[in-house]
């Protein structure tokens, strides 16, 4: 195969949104997908299928043949792909591809954000993860999962949130404009929040976040400890990786340019911007399996 037939799959599955990018050799982008969550939360069998559908329109976008799709090398990053098991479900399942590897979102992000060399970075998106790779060895610092961990998320945003609501409602905290308009969404009955709990996940608890923090911006008093709290979470993350060796961290994730003006001025100055995406970080996990194989 000629270097202009090489075809390379970039694939960032996330809790909110999944996106396919598919690249030649040359590093021209061919076709773009996306589709709805991929992590693992959300079961196996759920999150392959959005995989599968983001992968499938950027295959359709670039107007490959089943024989082209056979000369993909795909990197595949999820949410949540370290919880026990998920790796060998994920490997057991049939795909179209000449080779595909399964790794963690942290892991490409972090590639991705500093060119493949060492660095860290903090990703605060519905989920929060600190992640740092010095040396091809990798360190993970949180991240272990909505509701338990992942502070300073936009599911940790929508949850305090929430909470701080139904105290206001009660009279036992302090009522503003974000928490009447967190009731209103369960027209002031907390009956219906816990219908709503029951059944909520972290994606749903992070469709508050974008509320929080614009009630914060103008300055809501409940609004502003809800991402000041949030923020110096961040604040831990950043300081811990770059104590444990980063050369360099990245701030980055759908709340990330949000929730940077929040963060304390140290942390700021410490910061570097991210030389590209997860999925280029997945193609170039994609890229290194053939020179590895190719060198062997």
């Amino acid at each position: 195969m000629t270097e202009a037939r090489q075809l390379f799959l970039g694939l960032d599955g996330g809790g909110t949104r999944c996106r396919a990018r598919i690249e030649d050799g040359s590093g021209r982008v061919l076709g773009l997908g996306q589709s709805g969550p991929a992590t693992t939360r959300i079961g196996i069998e759920e999150a392959w299928a959005s995989i599968c559908a983001s992968f499938n329109a950027a295959i359709e976008e670039a107007g490959l043949t089943a024989e082209e799709v056979a000369q993909i090398h795909a990197a595949i990053g999820i949410a949540g792909i370290g919880r026990k098991g998920a790796l060998d479900e994920l490997a057991a399942l049939p795909h179209p591809f000449a080779s595909r590897q399964f790794v963690s979102d942290g892991l490409i992000a972090c590639l991705g954000a500093h060119g493949g060399q060492d660095g860290g970075v903090v990703i605060v998106g519905t989920g929060s993860i600190g992640l740092v790779r010095i040396g091809g060895r990798d360190l993970r610092l949180g991240g272990y999962g909505f509701p338990i961990s992942d502070e300073g998320s936009g599911a940790d945003l929508g949850l305090r949130a929430i909470r701080l609501s139904l105290r206001a409602l009660d009279g036992r905290a302090e009522s503003s404009a974000l928490t009447e308009e967190v009731l209103a969404r369960f027209r002031r009955d907390p009956f219906e929040a816990i219908t709503w709990m029951d059944h909520a996940s972290a994606t749903d608890y992070a469709t508050f976040a974008p509320l929080v923090m614009r009630h914060a911006d103008q300055g809501d008093p409940v609004g502003r400890r809800i991402v000041q709290t949030a923020a110096e979470q961040i604040d831990g993350l950043v300081r811990a990786l770059i104590e444990r060796g980063a050369p360099r961290v990245a701030l980055i994730g759908g709340l990330s340019s949000a929730m940077e003006a929040w963060l304390a001025p140290d942390v700021r100055r410490r910061l570097t911007p991210a030389q590209g995406d997860a999925i280029a970080g997945a193609l170039y996990l994609a890229r290194q399996a053939v020179s590895r194989s190719w060198s062997a």
